[in-house]
C-alpha cells in the first residue's frame, strides 16, 4: 500500500500488492513529484529499481537511521534509544538483498519487510519505525544536526547502490599486462608467478634456508633469527631497519606477494566483468561512519600498481578529486580555533602551520598533527605536542578532551551527532579492579593502558567521524548536481560517481562535460563545509585531475 504523508502524518491507504515491474513503473511515475521514499533498507530495494531503469532522488533508510538514533547522545532520552533491541538493530539478512518478487508498500514509499501480502511483524513494522524515528528527531537535543546526518547517510546509501550499478571502468587486458610486467606470466594453479619465484630463491639463498616458506611468519622469523637477525615480527617497517643480503629481496617478495593476493589474477577473474569493477560498499560500516566494503573486491584499497587498468570509456574522462588534508581542516572547523582556522585557509595547511611558527618544518607539522589526532604521545610527535598546544590551544584541547572522555569510558559525538560506542568486553571490570582493595601495581598498569587505548580511539572518533560526515555531504550534494547536469539522461549516459575512498571520489563523465563536472565537484565541497559548519573561515580545497587513466591522477 502506498500512502501519502501530510505535515509528517501518514495517511493510510487500502493495501495493494505490487510485483517488481509494477513497482518500478509506480516509482517512476511518482518520482515526478520528488517524493522522499522511505524503506527498511536501501540495499534491498534500490539495486532492483536501478536494474529496472528507475532512479530515485531521495530516500530515508530506516535501518541506517535507526542505528544512528539508537546510539547518539543527541537522542539518548528518546523512546527509540531507550527501547529494547529489536529487529531494526539486526543486519539485513543477506538472502533478502535484492531478492524480492512482490511486496507491500506504505507511506510515500514506506515499504514493509514482507515479500507476500499479510500482517507486518510489529518489531519491524516500517510505518511504526518511521513514526518512532520522526519523534526521536523532534525530541533530540539538536534536530537540525541529527536530521542532516540521517539525510546524508540515506543519500550515501543511494550513492553506493548507484556506484555498484554503474561500475568503475576497468580494462582487464591492461590489468593482465600490469600483472605480467610485475609478476611474470599468469601461473598455473598452485604455482607462484615466475618473478615471485625468482625473488623467493634469492631470499632462501641469502638465509641459507632452501625450504623457507616466506608466507609463514613463524617460519620466516625462525630463519631470520638463525641468520643472526633478532626480529619480533615480519612487518616491513621492522625489516627495513636490518642490514642483511636477504632483506632487499624479502621486502620485494612481500610487495609482490601483496599484489598477487589483493589484486592478482584471481581478483581480476572474480571482480571485473563486462569492463567494470563494481564496488560493494557498506555505508556506515565503521563505527566512525566511514564506509567499509564487503566481498573480495576490496573497494577501499586500489593500490597504485593496478590503477593503470582503470581507464575511461572512449569519449569519456575520469574526474578524480580528493580533499587535501581533510582531517586537520575538520579539526580546525570543529574546534573554532582561530589560529588553526587561519592555517586552514591555505592550500597546504601543513606549510601554513610552519609559517605560523608553531613547528620548524612541513614534515614536523604533519607528524605533530597526526599525533594530535591519533594520540601519538611518544617519539617525535610527543616532543612536538607542547608547541602545537601553545599555538592551537582550542584545537588540541578538543581532541585532548575527547581522549579524557574515552579514558573515563564516556561517549563522544561527531559534528552532526554520531556517537562513539562505549567500551565493551571486560573494560569495566579491568578498570574497577585497579581501584579495589586487593589491587596490585599490575592491575593499575593494565587499567591505565586500557584506558589510554580507548582514549586514543575517542580522540580520533570526533575528527574521523566528522570528516566522514563531510564526505557524505560532499557526495550527496554532488550527486544532485550531476543529476541536473545529465538532465533526463539515464545514470550511465550522464556524468556519474563511480568510486569513493574516504576523501577521494571519481566521476565518469563525457569528455565534453568535464568543465561543468569539475565546477560541480568544487561547489559540492564548499557546500559540504557550509552544511556542517555554517560560515567558517576554514576552506576545503580539492586536488582535481581530469584524466583518461586513474594512474595519471596523481
Amino acid at each position: 500500500m502506498i500512502s501519502t504523508i501530510t505535515d509528517g502524518a501518514i495517511q493510510p491507504a487500502a493495501p495493494q500488492t505490487y510485483g517488481w515491474d509494477e513497482l518500478a513503473a509506480e516509482v517512476a511515475v511518482r518520482e515526478a513529484d520528488r517524493p522522499r521514499w522511505v524503506w527498511d533498507d536501501t540495499t534491498s530495494w534500490y539495486p532492483r529499481l536501478l536494474a529496472a531503469g528507475v532512479r530515485v532522488e531521495r530516500c530515508v533508510d530506516l535501518r541506517l537511521s535507526h542505528a544512528i538514533l539508537r546510539n547518539s547522545e543527541l537522542t539518548a532520552m528518546t523512546d527509540l534509544a531507550r527501547s529494547e533491541r529489536n529487529g531494526w538493530d539486526e543486519p539485513v539478512p543477506q538472502e533478502r538483498v535484492g531478492s524480492r518478487d512482490g511486496f507491500r508498500s506504505s507511506g510515500e514509499g514506506l515499504f514493509d519487510l514482507e515479500s507476500e501480502p499479510g500482517a507486518v511483524p510489529a518489531a519491524t513494522d516500517p510505518v511504526a519505525e518511521f513514526r518512532l524515528q520522526r519523534e526521536a528527531i523532534a525530541a533530540s537535543a539538536d534536530p537540525g544536526r541529527i536530521g542532516l546526518l540521517l539525510a546524508a547517510e540515506s543519500a550515501g546509501a543511494l550513492v553506493a547502490a548507484e556506484m555498484q550499478f554503474a561500475g568503475l571502468p576497468w580494462r582487464a587486458d591492461l590489468h593482465e599486462k600490469l600483472l605480467a610486467d610485475m609478476l611474470g606470466p599468469r601461473p598455473q594453479p598452485g604455482e607462484r608467478p615466475a618473478k615471485l619465484a625468482v625473488v623467493l630463491e634469492q631470499v632462501r639463498s641469502a638465509l641459507d634456508a632452501p625450504d623457507l616458506n616466506p608466507d609463514s611468519p613463524a617460519d620466516l622469523i625462525k630463519s631470520l633469527k638463525r641468520a643472526g637477525l633478532m626480529v619480533s615480527s615480519t612487518r616491513s617497517w621492522e625489516l627495513k631497519k636490518l642490514s642483511h643480503p636477504a632483506i632487499e629481496p624479502l621486502l620485494e617478495y612481500k610487495k609482490l606477494s601483496r599484489l598477487l593476493s589483493a589484486n592478482g589474477w584471481h581478483w581480476l577473474d572474480a571482480n571485473v566483468h563486462d569492463g567494470r569493477f563494481r564496488p560493494d560498499y557498506v555505508v556506515g560500516g565503521v563505527v566512525t561512519g566511514r564506509w567499509a566494503s564487503k566481498g573480495g573486491g576490496g573497494a577501499l584499497q586500489l593500490p597504485k600498481q593496478v590503477r593503470g587498468a582503470v581507464v575511461a570509456d572512449p569519449g569519456w574522462k575520469l574526474v578524480v578529486a580528493d580533499a587535501s588534508q581533510l582531517e586537520p581542516r575538520i579539526l580546525a572547523a570543529l574546534s573554532g580555533d582561530r589560529a588553526m582556522a587561519e592555517a586552514g585557509q591555505a592550500k597546504d595547511m601543513y606549510a601554513a602551520i610552519v609559517a605560523s611558527g608553531a613547528v620548524a618544518t612541513r614534515d614536523k607539522a604533519k607528524v605533530a598533527m597526526l599525533g594530535a589526532m591519533y594520540g601519538a604521545t611518544t617519539g617525535e610527535s610527543g616532543r612536538l605536542m607542547p608547541a602545537l598546544t601553545k599555538a592551537y590551544p582550542r584545537a588540541i584541547g578538543l581532541v585532548e578532551s575527547a581522549a579524557r572522555a574515552g579514558e573515563r569510558g564516556d561517549v563522544v559525538t561527531t559534528r552532526l551527532g554520531r556517537s562513539s560506542p562505549r567500551p565493551g568486553g571486560t573494560w569495566g571490570d579491568v578498570q574497577a579492579a585497579a581501584y579495589g582493595d586487593a589491587a596490585t601495581d599490575a592491575d593499575a598498569s593494565r587499567a591505565r593502558g586500557q584506558a589510554r587505548s580507548w582514549g586514543r580511539f575517542t580522540r580520533n572518533f570526533v575528527v574521523q567521524g566528522s570528516a566522514a560526515e563531510w564526505s557524505l555531504c560532499w557526495m550527496a550534494t554532488l550527486r544532485g548536481s550531476l543529476r541536473e547536469l545529465g538532465g533526463k539522461a539515464w545514470l550511465t549516459d550522464a556524468p556519474h560517481l563511480v568510486f569513493f575512498l574516504h576523501d577521494e571520489i571519481v566521476v565518469h563523465s563525457p569528455a565534453a562535460m568535464t568543465d561543468a563536472v569539475v565546477a560541480a565537484v568544487e561547489s559540492a565541497a564548499a557546500e559540504a563545509g557550509r552544511l556542517l559548519f555554517g560560515e567558517t573561515p576554514v576552506e576545503f580545497p580539492l586536488s582535481i585531475a581530469v584524466v583518461d587513466s586513474y594512474a595519471d591522477a596523481k
